[in-house]
């Protein structure tokens, strides 16, 4: 069986998000941080929170969005796709680092934690897409092999 590298399996996975559906990611994202926002508000909830809450949620929708349909797309982005279904615990190393990366500013600037308060933080956010994006990627494995 031949082996890849990290460097492949994250090239692979970056392949496998291309054509996700980031417009639905963006605004499904969007409505949630606002409702989340607007929620906490009235409960006493924080912005943090609600942008924590919509950057994990855009990974997410990405992620799942790119796999759901593996039969589209161009013939690499297909093939990146089957091989995401295939490992899905490799394929959501990138959207939970997407998810680390793009939260570790928002803590750290808005949250005032300090630098490993904000950082813990944007691990465990990263953590927990990488856990159910994983989850449903593998339920998704499942489901398209029953449709072929």
């Amino acid at each position: 069986m031949n082996e890849i590298s990290r460097r492949d399996e994250i090239s692979l996975s970056g392949a496998a998000l291309r054509g996700a559906p980031w417009k639905a990611a963006a605004i499904g994202a969007g409505v949630v941080t606002a409702a989340s926002f607007g929620f906490g508000l009235i409960t006493g909830g924080d912005l943090v929170w609600a942008l924590g809450l919509g950057i994990s949620l855009f990974a997410l929708i990405a992620a799942i969005g790119s796999v759901s349909k593996p039969d589209e797309g161009d013939r690499v982005t297909r093939q990146a796709r089957l091989w995401a279904l295939g490992h899905p615990w490799k394929f959501a190393l990138l959207p939970a680092g997407i998810t680390a990366v793009l939260d570790y500013p928002v803590q750290l600037v808005l949250d005032g934690e300090g630098v490993f308060g904000s950082a813990v933080d944007a691990l465990w956010h990263g953590a927990l897409v990488y856990l159910i994006a994983a989850v449903l990627t593998l339920t998704m494995r499942g489901r398209a092999r029953s449709s072929r």
